[in-house]
C-alpha cells in the first residue's frame, strides 16, 4: 500500500541537495508582480520585528519561524514532482539565488551554505532543484548573474525573468543592511512548510483535489461574510445581502478572460486599506503589526475586531458593507483592471502605472472614492490620482529611487489617509500641492545628491523605467505633431516585432577614444538615457553597432523622436514644427552625435519630460 506522509521542512530540509519536476500539463509559472513582493515584504517583515542591529547570525535561530503552507509531491522513477507548489518553490528559488548572489558580492560565508539549496553538484555537472529543462536555462543565467533575453519564450520563462528582476527592484537586500546574512540563515532554518510526500500519484492527485475542490476550507473572504450576515435577522433583508455579496464575489473572480480566484480577496484588502487604515507597524525590533499590515493578512478578523471603525455590527450597516459599500468598490476594481490593461481614452494614466507595475495603485485609487460617487466622478478621481502617482513614480525613478511594495508601502499608507474621500477639487488641490513640494524631480534631488535626467543611465534597476519614459516621450512627440497615439503599441512586448533600446552611440569604444578617455566613461555617456532611443527590434539589431552617419537614415523612417535626430524631420512635417515652435523645444539634427551633441539631446529630453510628466495635468481632469 501506498505511503501518505506529511513533513515539516525548513528551507534548507527541502531544497538541499533535492530537485524538483514537474509534469508537463501543469500550468505556468504565474506568479505577479504583486505576489512575490508581497512574499518578500512578509519575510523581511517578520524578520525586521525581531532583529536588533548587532545580532549575530547565530541570534537569529531564536527568532519567531514563518509558515508558508503545504505542497504536494510525489514520487516517480527516482524523481520528485511538485503536484501543488511550484508557484512557490520557483518564487523561493528566485529569492534565494538574489541573497545568494548579493552574499557572494559581499563576500559573506553564508553564500556557500545557500548555494547547494539552489543547485547540486553532480560528478561536476550543476543540477538545479528545479529539474525543469525548458526552465534551465533563465534559472542558470540568473544564478551566474548573465544577461538573458526573455523575449520568444514561453510564458514560464517571461515571468521567471520579470519576478527576479521584481525581486531586485524591492530593494530588499539594502533595507537588510548588517542584517543580511542573519536574515539568510533565519529564511533558511527558521521558515518552513509541510510537504506532503506520497509514492502514487493517484494519493498526490486526490489530496490536491481534496484540499482544492471538497474539502477547501473556509476562506477569509467566506468568513468575513458569515461575520457580516450573523446581525441581519430580517429574512428578505439576509437574502438580499447573500445574493449581492455572491454576485459580487462570482464577477470579480471570473473578471472577463482572466479569471482569478483570490480576486475577492485582493479587492477587500485594497478596499479596507484604503479607507479605513488607520496606524502601521514601526520599523523597529519589537514592533507589531498595525492595520495596515493586518488587513493584509487576516482582514477578516481585523473587521471582526474593529467593527466601530467600520461602524458594523448592525444590521443596517453590515447590509449597506454587502450591498452598497463592498460592490461598489469591487465595481471600481474592476475599472481600473480594465483600465490598467486596456489602454483606456481618459484613464490612460492607469494603464502607465500598470506597465511600471505598481502594485499599490488599486489600493490607493480607491482611497477618494465615495460610494455616492457618480460614473463620472469616479472615473475623474482615478485619472486625477493616477496621474500623481504617474509622475510620483517617474521623478524617482529617474533618480534611482526604488518604488517597491516594501520601500513605498509607508508613503502610500500616509497618501491613502490624506486623500480618503475627498472631492475633485479637494483631491487636485493636495496632490498638485505634493507635487509642488516634492524634494524629488526630473532634475534631481538635492537632499538625496541625486542628478535626474542627467545623471540617469540604462542598468538593471533602470532598464524598465527607461524603456517606459522613451515610449511615453516618443508617443508624446508624435501625438502632438498630428499622428497617433501609439504608447500601448510601443510596450508591447508580445508583438511580433517589439519596440527595443537602441544606444545612439556604437558598441565600439575605439571610434570614440579622442572624446572618452577611459572605457568606462565612453559606457556612461552610451548608456545615458539622452543618448538612447526606441526602434523596432529588428533595425535595433541590424545597426546598433554601426556609427551615427550610417544610422542616421535609417533613423529618418522610424518615430517622430528618433527621425528627429535627422534633417529629414524638419521636412513637409509642418505639424512637427508647429508643435517644435509652439513648445520652444530644442529640436535640431546632427551631422554626427558625440557628448556635445547628447549634450543639447538632454536639455531636449529635460523639456519633454517635464511636460510629458506636468503637474498640471492633474487639473485638466476637473470638470
Amino acid at each position: 500500500m501506498s505511503t501518505i506522509t506529511p513533513h515539516y521542512r525548513t528551507i534548507t530540509q527541502l531544497l538541499q541537495s533535492r530537485s524538483f519536476s514537474i509534469d508537463d500539463y501543469q500550468r505556468e509559472y504565474k506568479w505577479e508582480r504583486q505576489n512575490i513582493e508581497e512574499l518578500v515584504s512578509d519575510l523581511f517583515g517578520k524578520f525586521d520585528a525581531q532583529y536588533t542591529p548587532g545580532d549575530s547570525p547565530v541570534a537569529a535561530s531564536g527568532y519567531a519561524s514563518y509558515f508558508l503552507g503545504s505542497i504536494i509531491v510525489t514520487q516517480r522513477s527516482g524523481k520528485s514532482y511538485l503536484v501543488d507548489g511550484q508557484q512557490r518553490v520557483t518564487s523561493l528559488t528566485l529569492l534565494l539565488i538574489h541573497l545568494y548572489r548579493a552574499a557572494k558580492e559581499k563576500n559573506l560565508q553564508v553564500a556557500s551554505t545557500i548555494e547547494p539549496l539552489i543547485f547540486s553538484d553532480t560528478y561536476g555537472e550543476k543540477k538545479f532543484n528545479l529539474d525543469i529543462p525548458e526552465r534551465v536555462p533563465v534559472i542558470r543565467a540568473l544564478f551566474n548573474g548573465e544577461e538573458y533575453n526573455a523575449d520568444g519564450k514561453e510564458e514560464s520563462i517571461r515571468t521567471i525573468l520579470a519576478r527576479y528582476q521584481d525581486i531586485e527592484s524591492t530593494g530588499v537586500v539594502d533595507d537588510l543592511g548588517e542584517g543580511l546574512q542573519s536574515f539568510i540563515y533565519w529564511l533558511m532554518g527558521n521558515v518552513g512548510l509541510i510537504e506532503i510526500a506520497t509514492e502514487n500519484d493517484a494519493h498526490a492527485y486526490s489530496i490536491f483535489e481534496t484540499m482544492n475542490d471538497r474539502g477547501r476550507p473556509l476562506s477569509p473572504v467566506d468568513m468575513l461574510k458569515a461575520y457580516l450576515l450573523a446581525p441581519i435577522e430580517q429574512e428578505q433583508h439576509r437574502q438580499d445581502a447573500n445574493r449581492m455579496w455572491k454576485k459580487t464575489v462570482l464577477d470579480l473572480i471570473s473578471w472577463e478572460a482572466d479569471p482569478d480566484p483570490e480576486r475577492d480577496a485582493t479587492c477587500l484588502k485594497a478596499w479596507l486599506r484604503s479607507k479605513y487604515a488607520e496606524s502601521i507597524r514601526e520599523r523597529k525590533a519589537g514592533s507589531s503589526d498595525k492595520d495596515w499590515e493586518l488587513i493584509g493578512t487576516t482582514f477578516h478578523r481585523w473587521i471582526r475586531d474593529n467593527e466601530e471603525r467600520l461602524g458594523a455590527g448592525s444590521e443596517p450597516r453590515n447590509l449597506a458593507l454587502m450591498t452598497e459599500e463592498f460592490p461598489f468598490f469591487a465595481r471600481a476594481h474592476k475599472l481600473i483592471l480594465q483600465a490598467s490593461r486596456t489602454y483606456t481614452k481618459g484613464l490612460e494614466p492607469l494603464f502607465y502605472n500598470a506597465h511600471n507595475d505598481f502594485t499599490w495603485q488599486t489600493t490607493v485609487l480607491m482611497a477618494a472614492l465615495n460610494v455616492d460617487d457618480d460614473d463620472e466622478t469616479v472615473r475623474r478621481k482615478l485619472a486625477i490620482t493616477a496621474s500623481y502617482l504617474d509622475i510620483w513614480l517617474m521623478r524617482r525613478t529617474s533618480n534611482y529611487i526604488r518604488v517597491g511594495y516594501s520601500s513605498t508601502s509607508y508613503t502610500m499608507y500616509l497618501l491613502c489617509k490624506e486623500i480618503r474621500g475627498k472631492s475633485v477639487v479637494e483631491l487636485v488641490d493636495i496632490l498638485s500641492r505634493k507635487l509642488k513640494e516634492d524634494d524629488v524631480d526630473f532634475e534631481g534631488s538635492e537632499s538625496r545628491g541625486r542628478r535626474g535626467i542627467a545623471g540617469l543611465g540604462l542598468n538593471q534597476f533602470s532598464r524598465r523605467y527607461i524603456y517606459h519614459m522613451l515610449a511615453r516621450v516618443t508617443a508624446y512627440v508624435e501625438v502632438n505633431s498630428g499622428k497617433p497615439d501609439l504608447f500601448d503599441k510601443y510596450v508591447d512586448r508580445k508583438a511580433k516585432n517589439p519596440s527595443d533600446v537602441e544606444h545612439i552611440w556604437a558598441n565600439d569604444y575605439s571610434r570614440y577614444q579622442d572624446e572618452c578617455a577611459t572605457r568606462q566613461d565612453f559606457e556612461n555617456w552610451r548608456n545615458n538615457v539622452a543618448g538612447l532611443l526606441l526602434l523596432p527590434a529588428d533595425v535595433n539589431r541590424s545597426y546598433q553597432d554601426k556609427p551615427f552617419a550610417e544610422k542616421a537614415p535609417h533613423y529618418a523612417k522610424q518615430n517622430l523622436y528618433a527621425a528627429s535626430l535627422t534633417g529629414s524631420a524638419y521636412q513637409h512635417q509642418p505639424q512637427f514644427e508647429g508643435f517644435r515652435v509652439r513648445e520652444s523645444l530644442p529640436f535640431k539634427p546632427y551631422e554626427k552625435f558625440g557628448k556635445q551633441e547628447q549634450l543639447e539631446r538632454t536639455e531636449l529630453l529635460l523639456d519633454l519630460v517635464n511636460k510629458v510628466w506636468a503637474p498640471e495635468r492633474l487639473a485638466s481632469y476637473l470638470p
